[in-house]
């Protein structure tokens, strides 16, 4: 099983690619500061990974 990681937007995706924003979206993230959980799964983790300079990651 995956562990649990907690994912929030700390930077703002105006002025960033369409693929950055939408990526965003998928995951769950909508306006700064807001905190989502996932399952750390290598898809989840991916999508992370492309957007890790707006995001901050913490394990559950």
């Amino acid at each position: 099983m995956s562990k649990p990681i907690q994912v929030r937007l700390i930077r703002s995706p105006i002025g960033r690619p369409e693929k950055h924003r939408r990526i965003l979206q998928a995951l769950g993230l909508t306006r700064l500061n807001k905190c989502v959980d996932l399952y750390g799964t290598p898809q989840i983790l991916g999508a992370v990974r492309k957007v890790i300079h707006l995001v901050e990651v913490t394990e559950r």
